[in-house]
């Protein structure tokens, strides 16, 4: 190849061309059922003294831990877990299998004897976080309570045009527009009660929740969008579950 000069130029192969790399992150969605108090304090002490500082070093960031707003009876934790990377889920375990001080900070929950066990059980599924909000946006620390909604499908089908009304038909924009606040929006790939989509997004308290989704109902671009017969919430949602939660005192979001 020749420049303008004169001067030949040497071409460039595909090994020396740098692609651009964009991140799409993967979450855990933990729900932790617990006994009673102790097993609480034991499982938040675990995360803050082992969990978060580990996964912290390792690269993964504003690691989310929730108490519910109203339990009816002793709370569930709700624990948010954000990686870069396939990668860095699928290799996460090995390195906290290998890493002396989170294995000497989470011993009492990580070795509790079956008479006095940490927790009930764990509920975890992974999602892929939409490509319109391709990471997630960690709000400002302050007093405010979060909504964790999921929706769910009848048919992969009709997940699939969900996403595509989030992406793509703007719906994503309008909780952005309105003030929400959206923490993550992420397709479960893995989990329970699948085919389905969770979301989060924030408000700083009840009045202001009831406020925002008002407006939202009534917004002209949502009505554009909603009355479009594909978006129709009877074809594509068939069930919507609402949660809110409160962070715990170690919780990076």
């Amino acid at each position: 190849m020749t420049s303008a000069a004169g001067v030949v130029m040497p071409q460039l192969g595909k090994s020396a061309i740098k692609p651009k790399i964009s991140i799409r992150q993967f979450y855990e969605l933990r729900v932790y059922t617990l006994k009673n108090e102790q097993q609480q304090g034991l499982v938040e002490e675990y995360f803050a003294n082992a969990f978060i500082p580990a996964l912290n070093r390792y690269g993964s960031k504003n690691i989310g831990l929730f108490k519910e707003l109203k339990p009816t009876e002793q709370t569930k934790l709700y624990a948010f877990i954000p990686y870069n990377t396939w990668d860095e889920l699928m290799t996460i375990h090995d390195k906290l299998a290998a890493d002396k001080l989170y294995l000497a900070a989470g011993q009492a929950y990580l070795n509790a004897p079956a008479t006095d066990p940490a927790y009930d059980r764990i509920e975890s599924s992974v999602l892929k976080a939409f490509t319109h909000m391709p990471v997630l946006q960690a709000p400002q620390k302050k007093s405010r309570i979060f909504e964790l909604r999921r929706y769910e499908h009848a048919s992969e089908g009709a997940g699939k045009k969900k996403l595509e009304m989030f992406n793509d038909a703007g719906e994503i924009d309008i909780f952005k527009r309105l003030g929400f606040n959206p923490v993550f929006f992420g397709e479960t790939i893995i989990g329970e009660l699948r085919p389905n989509l969770i979301y989060m997004v924030t408000f700083d308290d009840m009045a202001a929740h009831d406020n925002h989704w008002k407006a939202f109902g009534s917004d002209p671009e949502w009505k554009k969008i909603s009355t479009i017969p594909d978006y129709a919430d009877a074809k594509l949602v068939s069930r919507i579950t609402s949660t809110f939660i409160v962070p715990a005192a170690c919780s990076q979001i």
